[in-house]
C-alpha cells in the first residue's frame, strides 16, 4: 500500500514552450512550469497550458498535441512512462514543446481531450479485466456512477476513492512473497502431510504487462550520451500477459522479463529448472470483438503483439535497464511485489527496459 501510494504522488516538473512557428507575439512567451502526475495523461494538462499560451496563439481552431525532442508524443501512454522511456538520463524539468495547430494525424491517433482519454482509460480496464479473469463482466457491469468516480479518482490523483471505486471490480492482488510464506508455513502447521501438499499449490496470477523496449549496441558511461529517440519505429511494443506457477520459489522481475522477451533473452534457467514456471501469453489474450474493436477505435493499434521482430540476434539481448514508476529496480526482487504496488490505474504493469546487443559484423 506504501509503495502504491508514492507511485500515486509521483509528479513530473516539466518546462513547457510553445513551437516558435505558432508565437505572434514579441518577446515570445515564457515556457509554463507544471507538475504532472506520473499517472495522468498529456492532454488532461491542456487546461492549465492554454491560459498560459492563449494570447499569443494564430487564430484557428485547436488541434492540441506535445512532442520531446521533436517525437511527437503518444497521448494514450501515461505520462510517466513516456518520462522514463524517452529521458533516459532523466531531465528535470522535462523540456516538451506543445503545439495548438498542425495536428500530425499521420503519426498520431486523433485525440479529442478528456473524452479520449477517458474511453481509452476504461478499454485497457477492460482489456486487463479479461486478462485477470477471462472476461470484462467486472468493468462491462460497472455503473455509471462508478466509472465516472473511478475516472475522477484517477484524474484527481485521490488514491483512497480510487480504492473504494476499483474495489468494486474484484480484480484482487497478487500475492507477496512473504505473504505467502507465512500462509503455507501456518497451513503445513494445522493439517497433515496428504493436505500440505495441496495447501503448497500457488495461486496463479495473469497480469496485464506493457513492455516498451529499446534496443542499443554500444556502451554508454553516461545514460545522458545515448542516442535520442526520433522515431516511434526505434521502440518495440510488447502487449503480454504473464501466467506465473510459483511452486516454492521466488519468482522475480528477472524471470518475469525473460518470460516476456522470449525474443530478446536467452532463458535457459526456464526450461532446466521444472519447479519454477512461467508462461507468457501469446494466446491468451484473445478478446471479444466488442473490446478489440473499442481498443481499436480508442487508440488505431493492435491490442497484443504476439510477436516481436528484433533486428539483432536472437536472445543474445543484456539488459541494460529497467525503469518502472521513474524506479529503478533490482532484478532479484519480487515479481509480485513489483505489480501490487507498480501497476498503474487501469491495472497494467508499464515497463521500459533499454537491452545492449553485441555487434554483429556484417
Amino acid at each position: 500500500m506504501e509503495g502504491q501510494r508514492y507511485v500515486w504522488e509521483g509528479a513530473i516538473p516539466m518546462q513547457i514552450h510553445l513551437h516558435e512557428s505558432e508565437v505572434t507575439t514579441l518577446p515570445p512567451p515564457p515556457p509554463a512550469l507544471i507538475l504532472a502526475p506520473r499517472i495522468g495523461y498529456l492532454p488532461l494538462l491542456i487546461h492549465l497550458i492554454k491560459p498560459h499560451f492563449a494570447a499569443t496563439l494564430p487564430p484557428g481552431v485547436d488541434t492540441v498535441w506535445f512532442d520531446y525532442n521533436g517525437l511527437p508524443l503518444k497521448w494514450y501512454i501515461p505520462t510517466g512512462v513516456l518520462f522514463d522511456l524517452l529521458s533516459a538520463e532523466p531531465e528535470r524539468p522535462w523540456n516538451l514543446t506543445v503545439h495548438f495547430r498542425g495536428y500530425p494525424n499521420n503519426l498520431l491517433i486523433p485525440c479529442e481531450g478528456e473524452d479520449s482519454v477517458k474511453w481509452s482509460f476504461i478499454n485497457s480496464l477492460k482489456e486487463a479485466d479479461y486478462i485477470i479473469n477471462g472476461n470484462c463482466k467486472n468493468v462491462m457491469h460497472m455503473s455509471q456512477s462508478d466509472q465516472v468516480e473511478l475516472w475522477h479518482s484517477v484524474m484527481n490523483g485521490n488514491l483512497e476513492a480510487y480504492l473504494r471505486a476499483s474495489s468494486k471490480l474484484k480484480f484482487g492482488i497478487i500475492e507477496d512473497e512473504n505473504t505467502l510464506k507465512m500462509d503455507l508455513h501456518s497451513q503445513k502447521s494445522r493439517k497433515t502431510d496428504g493436505e500440505a501438499d495441496m495447501g503448497g499449490q500457488m495461486k496463479t496470477g495473469k497480469i496485464p504487462v506493457r513492455l516498451y523496449v529499446r534496443t542499443v549496441s554500444e556502451d554508454f558511461e553516461d545514460l545522458e550520451d545515448m542516442p535520442k529517440i526520433d522515431s516511434w519505429d526505434k521502440i518495440s511494443y510488447i502487449n503480454r500477459p504473464i501466467e506465473i506457477h510459483r511452486e516454492g520459489k521466488c519468482f522475480t522481475l528477472h524471470d518475469a522479463l525473460k518470460t516476456l522477451m522470449p525474443e530478446f533473452l536467452a532463458d535457459k534457467s526456464l526450461t532446466d529448472e521444472e519447479p519454477l514456471r512461467a508462461e507468457g501469453g501469446d494466446e491468451q489474450l484473445v478478446l471479444s470483438e466488442e473490446v478489440s474493436s473499442n481498443r481499436m477505435d480508442a487508440e488505431g493499434r493492435e491490442i497484443s503483439c504476439s510477436s516481436v521482430e528484433s533486428p539483432y540476434a536472437s536472445g543474445g539481448a543484456e539488459i541494460l535497464l529497467v525503469r518502472i514508476q521513474g524506479i529503478e529496480p533490482k532484478l532479484e526482487i519480487p515479481f509480485s511485489w513489483v505489480v501490487n504496488n507498480l501497476k498503474n490505474p487501469e491495472h497494467f504493469l508499464h515497463i521500459c527496459v533499454c537491452l545492449k546487443f553485441p555487434q554483429v559484423n556484417s
